[in-house]
């Protein structure tokens, strides 16, 4: 027997458990990873609460729990090829993550790849759904070294990679976050501006000579006020606002990023370029209070749950 994260019905974290399964094993294609860290992302509990969003990903009850996952191949079925036992690996498998051991099709629906030597299992585990999205969300509009960006949702799980990638693009950037989050932004070279009413009149005040393209990471308060402020529809993108955003602005999701676009952030996390910051860490027993916490919205950087 082993441990995973299961839901029977659909809720709130409460519904979360940590339960004794069947040993799973590799099958041919398949590869098992022991878990060590889980990264979780504001998806995994739209996942578990939200039966509509659920059965768009394919999700049915009972159902296993997270999505990004670093940890060590110890199965590898027939036929696998790229993988041994003993190679640390981080990826993605949609709603199974959660679990000391997770078997996953790398030629399939799941991601996986190999983690670096120089980052640790905790640090690989934030990367695949925020960093993906992350890149998807800039390069929808093309950030380039002369832009003034507003990103929206700075601080959040993948705000923290967006800022970077866009700060390493060359651009300026203007971050929205709770006034109790500017101080965090500026150790990124972040403009930090208060997000919510008023958001146009505030970004104008700090960008005298105009924003040229927008990211907006949480809900459209900053994908409107990229409108507002004359930024062209097609330079302004939203991971939130569901398949018709306002005014005709991008929307994009980690989807539309490719696995191997990781290596970007990954090179960059080794030559010091690009920093994860990890909130909070929880051992698996405690997932309950670990996305609680995550759900509030109020997190700087990731939180990370340990196997």
């Amino acid at each position: 027997m082993t441990r995973a994260v299961r839901y029977e019905t659909f809720g709130g974290p409460e519904v979360l458990k940590l339960r004794e399964i069947p040993e799973p094993h590799a099958g041919a294609g398949e590869v098992r990873v022991r878990v060590a860290a889980v990264g979780l992302n504001p998806m995994d509990w739209l996942l578990s609460s939200m039966p509509e969003t659920a059965r768009q990903f394919g999700i049915t009850l009972p159902s296993g729990f997270a999505t990004d996952f670093a940890g060590t191949v110890d199965e590898v079925g027939e036929g696998v090829s790229g993988f041994t036992v003993g190679d640390r690996v981080y990826g993605g498998a949609t709603g199974r993550a959660a679990a000391d051991l997770l078997v996953v099709d790398p030629a399939g629906a799941d991601d996986l790849l190999r983690t670096p030597a120089e980052i640790g299992d905790e640090i690989a585990s934030t990367l695949p759904v925020a960093g993906r999205t992350g890149l998807a969300a800039l390069a929808a509009i093309d950030v380039k070294a002369d832009d003034t960006v507003l990103i929206g949702g700075a601080a959040g799980g993948v705000g923290i990679f967006a800022i970077q990638l866009a700060k390493l693009a060359g651009a300026r950037v203007i971050g929205t976050a709770s006034e109790g989050t500017h101080d965090f932004l500026r150790q990124f070279g972040v403009d930090p501006v208060t997000y919510g009413p008023g958001l146009e009149d505030r970004v104008r005040a700090i960008a005298l000579d105009g924003v040229s393209a927008a990211a907006d990471l949480h809900g459209t308060d900053a994908a409107e006020a990229a409108l507002a402020l004359g930024v062209p529809p097609e330079r302004i993108s939203t991971i939130a606002a569901g398949p018709n955003p306002p005014g005709g602005v991008r929307s994009t999701t980690g989807f539309h990023a490719q696995p191997e676009d990781l290596k970007r952030i990954t090179d960059a996390i080794v030559t010091g370029e690009i920093t994860v910051p990890i909130a909070a860490t929880f051992p698996i027993q405690q997932i309950q209070e670990a996305v609680r916490l995550q759900a509030g919205g109020h997190v700087h950087g990731k939180i990370v749950v340990t196997l």
